[in-house]
């Protein structure tokens, strides 16, 4: 049993190491118990590793999208591509999915990190002292925020807040979820006090700042306040209104910190996938950070634009090919349902609608030869020309029996299913690798907020306030679309559940809004019937439809077969696993 458990510690201790932009510029010092830093920028290194977990593969670097993208908005798909075998997003997970497996793992990895470097810090001579309680708040917030997406994907889990220092004691029993929420918002409250703010970090999304802090903070009360749903029990009222009413006063507390919106919806995308910051607003307030080409020693890429972004040829290995003729290569592996589409066009928003669902596919004119053109969707060409046009590659307009150039489909399409178009590799500076990109994931972002404000004020107000208006007006305005008025409290909760659908579809938050308002498999299985007839939908009667007949287990990822193999203080997995 003692080799077992080692080899816990030894896989944990053996993952990878992301470096993260210019922040994340080398890895942190490897050391032995007792002696894991001993000075200042020993401690910075080693706080790095705490931030690196954002990166690796098993999170934002690839899996997390296969674990958490499976929604009403987006499928897994293409033509004639077969299911997904990692992640929940096919509905066809077992509890020994790898993709599971190695999310459970890494989270704790951080939190260890964690752990160590809280308990390390403080032993470190002539440090600066505000430094230290910066640095201090960075770890305890991100152990809080490694600790919430345990809750938030496996409810109940082991709960451990020292370092991992003996193979003796691993095994530990589930800590009741509401233990582990106290313990969350406890952390990022008092560590927000010590952050810097956003404006202070020069509204850089790279670290945690008070905002991100406040944000994310938000986003666990409104979560912990839907949780009777995903449990089966009776609401309890007044928590629900206590944990609706401090979302609201910490996402106030960021829409009081400086923030902005984007001047227009594209922006902020632009800027993500062109490693800049917040170049026309203060909108981005914490991203997962990526960065270089795969050609040096440095493993910080991810596939943000690859596995999720437009489909490209792979004209990688032809250095020649630089620019509009190479765009970047792209699995595009999400697409949109039908729903997200006729939600855009109930609402005239074709402004999102044209940058979330490319409304274009590039092209060759000769195989091999650069992408010469793109192939707009009937009457998109024009819509575009007065949007992100002089901001995108463009090839010259031509006419649609041409096999070259910007033209457009002569017919319209009956298929609904768009891919992902949020993530452009067209912008990403330099020769571009096949599989690994440098774009960002934004991980929190304002427009988010200010919608979440909107949410907490119709919650608890009984319908909506002149600031829950202002709010979600204010990302309306921005989308080019008409302001709301006049509703009442049930039906602008549906406009708050359709905003966020339009405003950040694709960025890994439906799936647990959906969870949290309870219409997770209600929605989810209302969506088969369609896929597998058909219906504006031409992916569907092969093997989509499968992907939408999720059972109330799929509330909860089961606890990894291997785990519950080694601990035998878990009696059991999650229900239905």
């Amino acid at each position: 049993m003692k080799i077992i458990k080692l080899s816990v510690i030894i896989i944990l201790a053996a993952l990878t190491l992301s470096a993260c932009s210019d922040f994340l510029e080398k890895e942190p010092t490897s050391t032995t118990s007792g002696n894991y830093f001993k000075t200042e920028a020993e401690a910075e290194s080693f706080l790095k590793g705490i931030y690196a977990i954002l990166t690796q593969t098993s999170f934002y670097g690839s899996d997390y999208f296969n674990l958490a993208g499976g929604d009403d908005l987006e499928a897994y798909g293409g033509a004639g591509r077969s299911p997904a075998t990692r992640g929940l997003i096919c509905n066809n997970a077992n509890s020994s999915d790898p993709a599971v497996s190695s999310f459970w793992y890494t989270l704790y990895a951080g939190i260890n990190r964690a752990n160590i470097f809280m308990e390390e810090i403080g032993k470190v001579p002539d440090m600066n002292e505000d430094n230290r309680k910066i640095y201090t708040a960075e770890a305890r917030f991100l152990r809080a925020f490694y600790y919430f997406n345990l809750v938030e994907c496996w409810g109940d889990v082991p709960f451990k807040t020292s370092s991992t220092q003996s193979v003796e004691g691993l095994q530990i029993a589930r800590t009741p979820k509401e233990t582990i929420y106290d313990f969350i918002c406890k952390e990022m409250v008092e560590s927000a006090e010590d952050l810097k703010s956003a404006a202070d970090n020069g509204y850089l999304p790279g670290k945690v700042t008070k905002s991100a802090a406040w944000g994310i903070l938000a986003r666990v009360y409104m979560f912990r306040a839907g949780e009777h749903f995903r449990d089966g029990s009776a609401p309890d009222n007044a928590k629900i209104k206590e944990y609706f009413t401090a979302a609201n006063t910490f996402a106030q507390k960021v829409m009081a910190a400086g923030h902005t919106l984007a001047p227009n919806y594209w922006d902020y995308f632009i800027d993500q996938c062109s490693d800049k910051y917040n170049t026309t607003g203060k909108e981005s307030i914490w991203e997962a950070e990526f960065a270089g080409d795969y050609s040096t020693d440095v493993r910080s890429e991810g596939r943000v634009g690859n596995t999720i972004g437009i489909q490209a040829p792979d004209l990688s290995s032809d250095m020649s090919l630089t620019g509009k003729l190479d765009p970047g290569y792209g699995y595009c592996f999400f697409w949109s349902t039908p729903k997200l589409y006729e939600l855009y066009v109930a609402n005239k928003d074709i402004n999102r609608m044209n940058w979330s669902l490319a409304p274009f596919a590039y092209t060759q004119s000769k195989s091999g030869a650069g992408v010469d053109g793109r192939l707009f969707e009937k009457g998109k060409r024009e819509e575009v020309k007065y949007q992100y046009w002089d901001k995108s590659y463009s090839y010259g307009d031509t006419q649609s029996s041409a096999n070259y150039g910007d033209r457009e489909k002569t017919t319209e399409t009956v298929d609904y299913s768009r891919m992902c178009g949020k993530w452009r590799r067209e912008y990403e500076p330099g020769k571009k690798n096949k599989n690994y990109t440098l774009i960002n994931f934004p991980i929190l972002r304002y427009a988010d907020v200010l919608l979440m404000i909107a949410e907490c004020e119709n919650e608890l107000n009984g319908g909506p306030t002149a600031l829950a208006y202002q709010c979600i007006n204010a990302v309306r305005d921005r989308a080019g679309i008409s302001e709301l008025a006049g509703l009442d409290e049930n039906a602008f909760r549906q406009a708050v559940k359709d905003e966020r659908a339009m405003e950040l579809c694709f960025e890994m938050t439906r799936r647990f809004d959906l969870i949290r308002w309870g219409e997770f498999t209600k929605n989810m299985n209302e969506l088969a019937p369609r896929a597998k007839s058909g219906i504006n939908w031409t992916l569907g009667p092969s093997n989509v439809y499968t992907y939408f007949q999720v059972s109330d287990a799929y509330n909860y990822f089961p606890i990894p077969s291997n785990e519950l193999a080694v601990n035998k203080l878990i009696k059991g997995n999650n229900p239905g696993w």
